[in-house]
């Protein structure tokens, strides 16, 4: 297979058959009502392994002949294409090796050797991991399942497109995550070449629009590396065979940022009762942040993977927290006596301000010999809630500067 039709992705649908969940695709009545538009969700954070990365993975397996399988399989990745090669192929009887980088979290790196697959730790970055990949391939005679630049693994994401088109019939726009573009390759063929009308919009992470400057290139080309919290589309260059695809039939690519991603991802805990990775957001932060200029179009907003680390959860929930105005830090300075600080809280008290953390200090901030200066970290209802504390304080005569 070396191109990518709706008669591959049929194909790869009726060849996965059932190793894959028909992921859920409800209307969000919630995210209706915020965003003007009948929203569905598409889960494929609920899938075995986390994300929709199995699809592609499971159909590449399932093209490989006897010797093929025989030798076994290799690729390189940093968290869901691992844990999807590692399951499938193990699943299969089917020898894998991934190769991940160094500076993997443990939890995914005990994940895809849970799943059965050798790990070999190699490389300071994603790209190093690769090239060690590709090393063994050639000496060992594995065959590379690479994560997105790949016929058949892009066909095996398509089948969430058909999949679209028949749990909601009526679809007008569908938003999705893009990374080397093979997700949005595969469904945007499924969608486009069934009904062109269907607007098909991409999601890029701002610090790494790889497919938006490959489109204004005209050619793949790699970007600086950048830290972002959707590190699961956190790709430096578009596939090669990505690209075409992208072109020919994703209508538009937007980015957001990472405070952005936090909040979708907060709200879909809260609101959707669903746990989302960064990545895994960044559809649903375009919509909510009206990126997209969708018209009251019946839309289907992919929530690609929920294979987050917890300890990254706990910051990502902190900073949605900041920017929705419901964790507040200020910094109030006191008169160093008796009942000043009791003075403080109570006036906290009856604004209902719950105090999280305190931080009471004496020697710094440049304060006089008869001042104290405290931190305090409070859970507010929004921004609302938050002038009124600060009105309150300050009308009872209290300095007091907000920590950002």
């Amino acid at each position: 297979m070396d191109n990518v039709t709706l008669a591959t992705i049929q194909t790869a649908r009726q060849r996965i058959g059932e190793a894959v969940l028909l992921s859920p695709c409800h209307l969000s009545h919630y995210l209706s009502e915020l965003t003007g538009l009948p929203l569905y969700l598409k889960l494929e954070n609920l899938q075995r392994t986390g994300s929709f990365k199995e699809r592609g993975a499971l159909n590449k397996l399932l093209t490989l002949g006897h010797a093929e399988r025989e030798r076994g399989v290799i690729a390189a990745s940093a968290g869901n294409h691992a844990q999807g090669v590692a399951f499938h192929a193990t699943a299969l009887g089917v020898r894998a090796q991934i190769v991940m980088p160094l500076a993997t979290p443990l939890v995914k790196v005990a994940a895809t050797r849970n799943y059965g697959a050798e790990v070999i730790l190699h490389g300071a970055s994603y790209d190093e991991a690769g090239e060690e990949a590709m090393r063994r391939c050639l000496d060992e005679g594995r065959t590379l399942i690479h994560p997105f630049d790949d016929a058949a693994v892009i066909a095996g994401q398509g089948t969430i497109g058909l999949e679209l088109l028949e749990q909601a019939p009526d679809l007008e726009a569908v938003v999705a995550p893009i990374g080397g573009g093979g997700l949005i390759g595969g469904i945007a063929c499924a969608l486009k070449e069934t009904n062109p009308k269907i607007r098909v919009i991409g999601v890029e992470a701002e610090k790494l629009p790889s497919m938006l400057r490959a489109r204004e290139a005209g050619a793949p080309v790699t970007i600086a590396a950048e830290a972002t919290i959707a590190d699961g589309i956190a790709v430096r260059r578009a596939g090669q065979l990505t690209l075409p695809l992208v072109s020919r039939y994703v209508d538009e690519i937007v980015t957001v940022d990472d405070e952005e991603i936090a909040s979708a991802i907060l709200m879909l805990l809260e609101q959707e009762k669903t746990l989302a990775e960064g990545a895994g957001a960044a559809a649903l932060a375009a919509v909510v942040q009206a990126k997209i200029n969708l018209r009251h179009r019946r839309t289907a907003v992919l929530v690609c993977g929920g294979n987050i680390d917890v300890t990254l959860l706990a910051k990502i929930i902190e900073r949605g927290l900041v920017k929705d105005g419901r964790l507040l830090r200020i910094r109030v300075y006191l008169q160093d006596r008796p009942g000043a600080l009791f003075a403080l809280t109570q006036i906290l008290a009856r604004e209902r301000a719950n105090i999280v953390e305190t931080v009471h200090n004496r020697a710094y901030y440049g304060v006089s010999l008869g001042e104290t200066v405290i931190d305090v970290t409070l859970e507010t209802r929004g921004a609302a809630h938050i002038t009124a504390i600060t009105h309150a304080l300050r009308e009872a005569d209290f300095r007091l500067e907000r920590i950002h």
